[in-house]
């Protein structure tokens, strides 16, 4: 084997070859999957044979450059840079995951793990309403949470309200046992779960006790007037046409909106429509309102969870459902 006829890409001693090609070399099986390149490993170069040697370089080049930065490569981030390179586009020079909201209470940093979630949270930023539209796993909650939370500490709202729709999988809350805040805390947990990771449990309820933080289903928001409040409404696949027409009306001056759904996850009556299918409709050209779809390549869960879902699309698309 001629060395001469291989692609050579120099390692430094610096990069530890472990990180580089992962996890019992889940790293490295993933860019032969993606490229069909033959990888051989030398004591200081790696070598490269086949049609997409140069792609599986540039790969190489970016996780290398990442390792040099001190920075992490897990399995979903590598899977992600290569489909971002399969696509002619550079994950460093785009920097996706360099802009950092805040930290949670385990000093873990929040910010983008995706292009489409910093596009996300740059929408935040800009805009006065902005809509999060996407599969589970592409952190539109969690990611709406934190901006508020930051947006709060920064002095740019005085209040923060968490709603969300009481309408799951068919269940009445009459029926269920409890008084009425028992009876919509199951469907507000995932709101509370991110409060609790980025601020602590304690401070966020005495934030609550305060009222300066509201976790609240949907029907709370009638009749309001909201000014200087970062205001998120999550899972709006399963508002109605009107709750989702009095719930953009609540916004007052100085307050920022957030709506999150998955519009392949409606749990509306048969007969109902959705109101965030409706809105995307409407409200699509109107100035100050943003949409950020996120696909299957933002969802930053197991890669389990990206497979499942392609899968569905799929199917849906095949049956004339997309």
């Amino acid at each position: 084997m001629k060395e001469q006829d291989f692609i050579k890409i120099p390692i430094d001693e610096d990069v530890d070859i472990n990180l580089l090609f992962g996890n019992l070399d889940c790293n490295l099986d993933m860019i032969r999957e993606a490229t069909g390149v033959e990888v051989f490993q030398r004591e200081n170069h790696i070598l490269l044979k086949g049609e997409n040697s140069e792609l599986a370089k540039d790969i190489f080049m970016e996780f290398i450059s990442i390792l040099k930065r001190g920075q992490s490569l897990e399995n979903q981030k590598a899977a992600y840079i290569i489909s971002l390179k399969q696509d002619g586009i550079s994950y460093e020079k785009e920097n996706v995951d360099s802009d950092i909201i805040c930290f949670t209470t385990r000093g873990k940093p929040i910010k983008a793990k995706t292009l489409g979630q910093k596009k996300y949270i740059d929408s935040i930023r800009e805009k006065d309403v902005v809509f999060a539209i996407g599969p589970a796993g592409t952190g539109k909650t969690y990611l709406a949470v934190a901006m508020a939370i930051t947006a709060y500490k920064n002095k740019e709202v005085q209040k923060i309200i968490l709603a969300r729709p009481a309408v799951e999988a068919g269940e009445n809350l009459g029926f269920l046992p409890g008084d009425l805040q028992e009876k919509v805390d199951p469907y507000l947990r995932p709101l509370y779960d991110g409060l609790f990771d980025i601020m602590g449990k304690e401070t966020a309820a005495r934030l609550k006790e305060k009222e300066v933080i509201e976790v609240v289903p949907l029907a709370y928001m009638r009749g309001r007037t909201l000014d200087e409040a970062f205001i998120i409404l999550d899972e709006a696949q399963n508002t109605t046409q009107e709750q989702m027409k009095m719930f953009l009306t609540r916004m007052g001056f100085g307050s920022k909106v957030v709506i999150t759904g998955d519009v392949t996850q409606v749990d509306l009556p048969k007969g109902k429509k959705s109101g965030l299918i409706e809105a995307s409709k409407i409200l699509k050209n109107v100035k100050g309102v943003e949409f950020c779809n996120l696909k299957e390549l933002d969802v930053v869960r197991h890669e389990m969870v990206k497979r499942i879902i392609k899968a569905y699309d799929n199917y849906y698309k095949r049956r004339g459902k997309e």
